[in-house]
């Protein structure tokens, strides 16, 4: 029973759908953020249903429909940065407001720094932790009150990774540190 309610658990919280509550949360509590409302479009498109895509795709690539698990979450990182960087250049072409570009950059340098991490040090930081932490931050960064709620919610994501045996404690722990990371350094460039 632990171990399905730790595998909902960790459907419910896949880094597209944490993005996906948190623009509707930005949308119903600071609309500001997105300017024009093509932006919160873009945004769902991109931070949403482009990475979200990449599960259904994964049987009609090559090189990724025989892979099984490992091949779907490469393939899903790559949509992901894929939308990341579409997300930046939109804002470019659109000139958003400066909340635009700290969540698409939020999320384009935790997704690097997740691959850089896992590629170089062979040290498999969780981004399902960074998924779920980093739009945490961002709501609490831009204001809306959701800390107490969302450290809770961090501490269920991790709880299911561990009892799934998916991550161990030291890989949340980076997953997690990732996202905050790049905040506070983003907050500084772009402030």
């Amino acid at each position: 029973m632990k171990e399905k309610i730790a595998k909902i658990i960790r459907t419910c919280t896949i880094a597209p759908i944490m993005a996906m509550v948190t623009l509707v949360i930005f949308y119903l509590t600071e609309p500001q953020i997105f300017g024009k409302m093509y932006n919160l479009a873009f945004a769902l498109l991109f931070l949403t249903v482009l990475p979200v895509l990449a599960y259904p795709l994964q049987k009609y690539i090559p090189g990724y429909k025989d892979k099984g698990r490992e091949g779907q979450r490469t393939l899903a990182m790559i949509f992901a940065v894929c939308g990341y960087v579409f997300g930046c250049l939109m804002t470019l072409c659109l000139n958003a407001p400066i909340e635009m570009w700290l969540i698409y950059l939020t999320y384009m340098m935790s997704g690097a720094c997740v691959v850089l991490i896992n590629k170089l040090f062979h040290f498999r930081a969780s981004g399902h932790a960074c998924g779920a932490a980093g739009p945490i931050a961002l709501l609490v960064c831009l204001g809306v009150p959701v800390l107490i709620p969302g450290f809770i919610l961090v501490g269920i994501v991790w709880w299911a990774s561990l009892v799934l045996k998916r991550h161990t404690l030291p890989q949340l722990v980076g997953g997690t540190t990732i996202p905050l990371s790049a905040i506070v350094i983003l907050n500084v460039l772009l402030r």
